[in-house]
């Protein structure tokens, strides 16, 4: 590519995500929006958990734990945070942050280890389906030489270790961030920088969207918007009329 083409492109993708941005993060690592609160919840790397509003205003923010949180998703009364390097789901009260329980993953599924104790294969997203938590893994290796993340739902938080109880295999690489919207999983991949709209019923993909260039670790809507966290430390905003 040319070179005053590809300085021309990054400028672009720049200046679109910076009109974007509504608030700072560190290491913005996942995404959620509660409909009873009107309010999103974001979580960092760091061990931080953060609840602001939709227009970006910090209400609250509480150092958890030394705990690196790839992603979060919002219950009724309780908040679900996908733990990388212990692989498990953590369980806070949603009003006061405080931990309720940490329930670790079983790594098998029918025998094999999808979940494989290194970085490159952590999970990464997390959202709720009917009730039901699902997640995601940075990589699977699925053919040799080949790596691609999964889905999988889990049989839930009631005991102190959850079994992997499906699994999507969806055929794409990296997937930092998932969100449940009207009948529809959608994921990101961190690595392709694609917006994936994946109908479960038909078990495939059935939208792909090019995302400005940004490191998209969560993605989240409400009736109007989609929420992105960016690993580089900020929160993006956009109308959803903007990827449909």
């Amino acid at each position: 590519m040319n070179k005053m083409v590809l300085v021309l492109l990054l400028t672009i993708g720049l200046a679109f995500a910076k009109n974007h941005k509504i608030a700072k993060i560190p290491e913005a690592s996942g995404i959620c929006y509660c409909k009873k609160s009107k309010t999103l919840f974001v979580v960092s790397d760091r061990g931080l958990v953060f609840q602001i509003t939709t227009d970006g205003k910090i209400l609250k923010n509480q150092k958890v734990g030394k705990y690196d949180f790839e992603g979060i998703a919002c219950g009724v009364d309780n908040l679900f945070l996908a733990v990388e390097g212990s692989e498990s789901v953590l369980v806070l009260d949603k009003k006061s942050f405080k931990i309720q329980k940490e329930v670790k993953i079983n790594r098998k599924y029918r025998g094999k280890m999808v979940i494989k104790k290194d970085k490159e294969h952590g999970i990464e997203g997390i959202t709720l389906i009917d009730d039901k938590i699902y997640l995601s893994n940075q990589s699977y290796k699925k053919y040799p030489n080949k790596d691609a993340s999964i889905v999988f739902k889990i049989s839930g938080v009631k005991k102190k270790k959850a079994k992997i109880e499906e699994i999507i295999k969806h055929d794409f690489v990296d997937i930092a961030g998932l969100d449940y919207y009207n009948g529809f999983l959608y994921m990101i991949s961190d690595k392709k920088n694609l917006l994936i709209k994946y109908d479960l019923k038909l078990k495939k993909a059935v939208k792909k969207m090019k995302l400005p260039n940004f490191a998209g670790e969560g993605i989240t809507f409400d009736e109007k918007n989609i929420y992105f966290a960016d690993d580089e430390g900020v929160v993006l905003k956009y109308k959803i009329s903007q990827f449909e």
